[in-house]
């Protein structure tokens, strides 16, 4: 006779919190800063910011980086080629249009990584259908051809319907399986303007899962605009419902409103793991120095309430708030500065600190520097200590940002400059430039004392150039504060930016100013004059 008595049940494992963490899924970081965030006018980088924000990336622990639209220009081609060259541990992705020219051009560029990615989009949507004047049929025969052209090409490829959000669902379905049935790899699902709502963004994923024959096969990703500032609530959103990649940009850098934010969503992930059970590869102690890298290159400052990485994101005003903090910083703290790599001990720097404390002290914000590099930015701080009693954290950075805007080989730099100013007009500039290892001179008059700095270097320098921007941001607090100035110029479409910092503001908008003219010099005797081809995916 079978014994039917319940064996006594096994006492139930301790959890382990860091095994659970391990096995939970994982969710893909997509950084597109270089390539969706440079569009966003005004943010255009040369080829050696673009090294050096894709090294960083990949330092960083970023899954895939989308290098650039290499058919767009050639200067975009060696950028693509290059980081997919120099990347250790990153897929490097390349973006191409729906046809087989772009494709072609974008794996010669990204062929040579280690984990090369062709990236292939076509518009989907009615608007987008009446703009390329295809039909519904056509555009699923050339998506079928082309992405049976990149699989053909690359084992790794992914494919966007640019503005699905927008699209019929029933052709978004049909479209979605061509590219499945044509060897696409991952699937992304553009809000491309900004125009969804988190309630829409994961009905539309768990619908092509559950709807298109072979979506559990592949990586859902979500690629979403902030325009109505719900990019991160909508890339969340689509993670809950079964996307497991998401595309960003540091700083949400991006054009219009910019793109989901990745401090925002990968911050999200970690801080309410409780209730968004997922991880990310990402050294988030590297978030701050990404932040600083993007924003000093592009000019584009950070606001000083944005999530994360605001200036403003761990200040406490309030008088409760601050008793709280002091009390218990939990209390009105849901993230630990150190965290994103924001240093908490803000120690004063001063005219009679050394080169290893200033050594360890940049160590700490991020900056690793040695050697001449070292030698020359401690010159730099200690000229800066002389005219500041207290040289603070931001007052390193700013200086480092100012270290990396300046080449040596610039065919423009400056050698002196004294303004003359008055209670009346015009102000009165001389000014010392060395020009291709020459040292030219002259005096100009303007309206204010940046304007006549400026005229002075419209005299040595003749160009057409057309200033489009012109800001000032005090770095520190007191009147013997750093300003960091950032200058935008346009010329025939194309955009230079440069920024600079000093104590003094017009030194600082002078050498801001010829920054970005030196940009503007070397790219016209690169021979790549012109605008680039962007895309609005």
């Amino acid at each position: 006779m079978t014994d039917t008595t319940a064996a006594p049940a096994a006492p139930k494992p301790a959890s382990d919190p860091a095994a659970e963490k391990a096995a939970q899924d994982r969710v893909i970081i997509f950084d597109t800063t270089l390539r969706d965030g440079e569009q966003s006018p005004g943010a255009t980088m040369t080829h050696e910011e673009k090294i050096e924000i894709a090294t960083l990336l990949d330092e960083m622990g970023v899954d895939v980086i989308e290098a650039g639209f290499p058919i767009a220009s050639e200067g975009d081609f060696q950028a693509v080629s290059e980081i997919a060259k120099l990347a250790q541990s990153a897929t490097i992705c390349g973006l191409a249009r729906a046809n087989p020219m772009d494709i072609d051009r974008c794996w010669e560029a990204i062929r040579h990584a280690k984990s090369p990615r062709i990236h292939t989009f076509i518009g989907t949507s009615p608007l987008h259908r009446d703009i390329t004047q295809l039909s519904q049929d056509a555009m699923a025969e050339r998506i079928h051809d082309t992405v049976t052209h990149a699989r053909n090409l690359c084992d790794n490829v992914q494919w966007s319907p640019m503005d699905a959000t927008r699209t019929e669902h029933d052709f978004l379905r049909r479209v979605v399986e061509i590219a499945i049935r044509a060897g696409a790899t991952t699937i992304n699902i553009p809000d491309t303007v900004g125009y969804t709502a988190p309630r829409e963004s994961a009905a539309l994923i768990a619908m092509l899962i559950d709807q298109v024959p072979g979506a559990r096969d592949v990586v859902f990703s979500t690629h979403c605009h902030n325009d109505l500032g719900m990019a991160t609530a909508n890339s969340l959103a689509a993670v809950e419902a079964g996307a497991r990649q998401i595309e960003c940009t540091i700083n949400g850098l991006g054009e219009r409103a910019g793109n989901t934010a990745l401090e925002e969503v990968v911050m999200a992930l970690r801080v309410r793991n409780d209730i968004l059970p997922w991880q990310t590869r990402i050294d988030t102690r590297r978030i701050m120095q990404a932040s600083r890298l993007v924003s000093g290159v592009t000019g584009f400052a950070v606001q000083f309430n944005k999530a994360v990485v605001g200036k403003n994101a761990f200040l406490h005003e309030s008088g409760i708030h601050q008793d709280g903090v002091l009390k218990n910083v939990e209390t009105f703290e849901i993230m630990k500065p150190e965290d994103i790599g924001l240093n908490v001990n803000n120690i004063v720097m001063g005219k009679h600190s050394g080169r290893a404390a200033l050594r360890s002290k940049l160590a700490d914000l991020g900056y690793e520097v040695e050697g001449n590099q070292l030698t020359d930015i401690f010159v730099r701080f200690k000229a800066l200590a002389d005219r500041k009693k207290e040289v603070y954290d931001e007052d390193l950075i700013a200086l480092m940002q100012d270290q990396t805007s300046a080449a040596a080989d610039d065919l423009v730099q400056l050698q002196y400059l004294r303004v003359v100013c008055g209670t009346e007009s015009p102000q009165t500039a001389e000014m010392a430039l060395v020009i291709d290892g020459e040292e030219q001179r002259t005096t100009a008059t303007g309206d204010g004392p940046v304007d006549a700095t400026f005229n002075a270097v419209k005299a040595l320098v003749p160009h057409t150039t057309q200033l489009q921007l012109y800001q000032v941001h005090a770095v520190t607090g007191g009147t013997d504060a750093q300003a960091t100035v950032s200058v935008r110029l346009e010329a025939e479409g194309r955009i230079f930016t440069g920024q600079s910092a000093d104590t003094d503001t017009v030194v600082a908008s002078a050498r801001a100013y010829i920054n970005a003219l030196n940009k503007q010099l070397h790219f016209e005797r690169a021979g790549r004059p012109g605008v680039t081809y962007k895309s609005a995916s």
